[in-house]
């Protein structure tokens, strides 16, 4: 009979402590957990994925590491299987992952989960797999008998025997039912295997592109003497200047090198531009990751790039984990667009910050290019962590643009525009121009008025009203989704009610009165949905079949129109008055991008702002100094105010059913709070549009003057935060390097 001593010391020499898996699961919990390796598969490495017991349900988790257990062997449960012969994950991207779950302070299983698709977590293979239409042995006898001797869709799908599925589709457009048939006379096999990345050189330039600029020569030149070495650049380049042009000469030179491009835009808007560029000048399989595909389309999109497949992959802020075999270069287009933080659900994570560390990680240039750069990234530059290169000029030499304020005091608007506003755009579509008319606010009204009692159309589950989006006849928030009819009457007193302010919709409606015969496009949520739309509403633009356009935020930057030479900006003032410190820089940076849209071509370019604050100093500073002044007079003030990037922040943030509910837990969490003298806390205070979806929000800021003392305050005190009884009756979440302060 065997002892128990000998059995336990038998399982431990079968599973020496160096070979328990730390497993990184999908779960809000700040570890690994300990498996016992599958048995009968060999070793498993780290970066593979590993099918485990957990609780009552089996969960898909990725070998973090490997080494000794603080539980007992007896009480360590063993993973049931591996899925994968390699690594789904490099060990430079675990490297990178494991950074990022420790600066954002968030549980590792979840950075995990954010890097990989959707598919994947579930279980889909990591490599595609190609099936092929071979002949059998029985198939091969038939042929060399003539058969078969009927069916010209079966003789003809012989011919191609041994092709792939897409080969087949394009020459044989019906081919899947006589393959069919071959299948059931056993005539031919289905063969499947691993899709290899092709060894053709595909790193050629399909062609050689424009003359570049002395400026362009000279950002060039720097950057490829900086390939093969991590070198941060900051190319810094008026809209029109033709960086696109140094990004795609340096991406050249990488693809000659045999490595690969990573190039990271901030929205699925810039995308079809970007494809277009790339694949007109490069011969090279490009990858492309965002938000808008599907869980099919993202999970091939990640194979090609994993695979090594795609020599560039291109994509919005998630791109930033995806595989990059021979990581040669990493760009950031826009990079002060707000659209690379993730700064809701789960992970909150900055994808430029994070460009930067895995470029320094692999050792790589990284070009962050923007013509309105953050102040976090002008003060790198002043600090000399980062590198400046610029292009001051447009690169087609079109004139200077010529920017004006409309003193709204002095001109009375009508329906949104004054009187000069209007006058400008009949002149420059009388000149055969076009007109970008710029409004961030989508709809029709912001508010529904009565004209009796004064009421005003509220959301029942925020602190907002509810918007006029009269041609769908609804009212809706655009916090929390909330929609109900559009009443043709005051609920409360009977009176008739009006849409009070403009939108989109409202502008466009206008535009169409004034301008009876001109063709307008208008972008906004509303009716752009899909890529198809966006799509065909650029190329309406760009062919001239529309005149004027009317847009949001999704038209400030990354288009081109050579004819667009007016630019109008509506409520400029929207921004001036913001409790937030980084509004007046959002503001500031929306009028320069989206007046970069003007004169891109060979005429001049005008952008009129109306405003109703013309002496405002930062409106002043814009025209009289451009983005740089401003940018100057900004880092001033935050360096006397001490915000970012002149301090480190940090914010935790919870919701809850009422609103002492948010605030008490946040009161809680200040009282166990361990300060030192180099970390404060701010608050907490309710957020300022405190309920939201039905939800309370508030927040509590901690603020430090080193980087250091910050990360170090936050790993004392989150694990104390999370044994608090009130945590657990709130949604709360903490956001480090916060770009919005609710």
């Amino acid at each position: 009979m065997i002892s128990k001593e000998h059995l336990a010391f038998h399982n431990t020499s079968a599973a020496p402590h160096d070979e328990v898996l730390k497993v990184a699961l999908d779960v809000p919990l700040r570890r690994t957990f300990d498996y016992l390796p599958p048995l009968g598969l060999g070793a498993v490495a780290e970066g593979q994925r590993v099918r485990v017991p957990f609780g009552r349900h089996r969960m898909i988790g990725i070998v973090h590491s490997r080494g000794p257990s603080e539980l007992a062997h007896e009480r360590l449960k063993r993973a049931l299987e591996r899925l994968d012969e390699f690594p789904v994950i490099d060990p430079a991207g675990l490297q990178l992952l494991a950074w990022a779950a420790e600066y954002y302070h968030h549980p590792i299983g979840e950075v995990i989960a954010t890097a990989l698709p959707k598919a994947l977590r579930l279980g889909a293979s990591a490599q595609s797999r190609l099936r092929r239409w071979v002949p059998t042995v029985e198939g091969i006898d038939a042929w060399q008998r003539g058969e078969p001797k009927r069916g010209a869709a079966q003789r003809e799908l012989v011919e191609h025997v041994g092709a792939t599925a897409t080969v087949l589709a394009s020459l044989l457009p019906r081919w899947r039912e006589p393959a069919r048939a071959l299948l059931r006379r056993g005539w031919i096999a289905v063969l499947e295997e691993e899709e290899q990345a092709s060894s053709v050189a595909l790193h050629r330039s399909r062609a050689c592109g424009p003359e570049l600029t002395a400026a362009q020569r000279v950002a060039v030149d720097a950057l490829s003497a900086s390939i093969g070495r991590f070198a941060p650049w900051v190319l810094e380049g008026v809209t029109g200047s033709g960086k696109t042009e140094v990004y795609l000469r340096l991406i050249g030179q990488v693809l000659e090198r045999g490595q690969r491009a990573l190039v990271l835009v901030p929205e699925i808007g810039l995308t079809p531009q970007l494809i277009t560029r790339f694949q007109e000048r490069f011969a090279a399989p490009l990858a492309v990751l965002h938000s808008a595909l599907t869980d099919t389309e993202r999970l091939q999109a990640w194979r090609a790039a994993f695979t090594g497949r795609a020599r560039i992959v291109l994509g919005t802020r998630s791109a930033v984990f995806a595989p990059v075999p021979e990581l040669g270069l990493i760009v950031i287009d826009e990079e002060h667009d707000a659209s690379f933080k993730q700064h809701e659900g789960g992970f909150r994570y900055s994808a430029r910050d994070l460009a930067v560390v895995r470029a320094q990680r692999a050792g790589v240039p990284v070009v962050l290019g923007s013509a309105t750069p953050a102040l976090e990234t002008l003060h790198n530059i002043q600090t000399h962590r980062y590198e400046r290169l610029s292009l001051p000029q447009r690169a087609l030499q079109s004139e200077p643009l010529r920017i004006a304020l409309v003193d709204l005091r002095a001109h009375a608007p009508s329906a949104g525009l004054s009187l000069p506003v209007r006058e400008a755009i009949a002149r420059h579509l009388t000149e055969q121009g076009q007109v970008l008319v710029f409004l961030n606010r989508r709809g029709y009204a912001p508010t529904l008025l009565c004209t009796g009692c004064g009421w005003i159309a509220p959301c029942m589950d925020c602190d907002a009203r509810l918007t006029v989006h009269r041609a769908a006849a609804r009212l809706r928030c655009h916090h929390c989704g909330a929609d109900a009819p559009l009443p043709q009457r005051c609920p409360q007193c009977g009176f008739a009610v009006k849409p009070v302010g403009q939108g989109t919709e409202r502008i466009e409606e206008t535009l169409a009165q004034a301008f009876p015969d001109t063709p307008v496009v208008r972008l906004d949520r509303d009716v752009v949905r899909r890529r198809e739309q966006m799509q065909s509403a650029m190329e309406r633009i760009a062919s001239g079949a529309a005149r004027i356009l009317i847009g949001t935020q999704m038209v400030t930057k990354g288009h081109d129109f050579p004819n667009m030479t007016l630019v109008v900006v509506l409520n400029a003032d929207q921004g001036l008055f913001s409790t937030d410190f980084r509004a007046s820089e959002r503001l500031a940076q929306t009028i320069i991008q989206v007046a970069g849209r003007a004169g891109r071509g060979a005429k001049r370019g005008e952008v009129l702002i109306q405003t109703e604050f013309p002496e405002h100093p930062l409106l002043k500073s814009l025209l009289a100094e451009g983005y740089e002044g401003f940018a100057r007079a900004a880092l001033a003030e935050r360096a006397q105010a001490a915000w970012p990037p002149f301090t480190r922040l940090a914010a935790v943030r919870d919701s809850a059913s009422t609103p002492e509910a948010a605030l008490n837990f946040l009161s809680e969490a200040r009282s166990v709070a361990s300060l030192t003298p180099r970390v404060r806390l701010l608050g907490p205070v309710p957020a300022a549009m405190a309920k939201r979806a039905g939800r309370y929000h508030a927040q509590l800021l901690i603020e430090s003057t080193e980087r250091r003392a910050l990360h170090e305050f936050l790993d004392s005190w989150l694990p104390q935060l999370e044994q608090l009884p009130a945590a657990r009756r709130v949604r709360w979440a903490l956001d480090v390097d916060p770009i919005e302060l609710f």
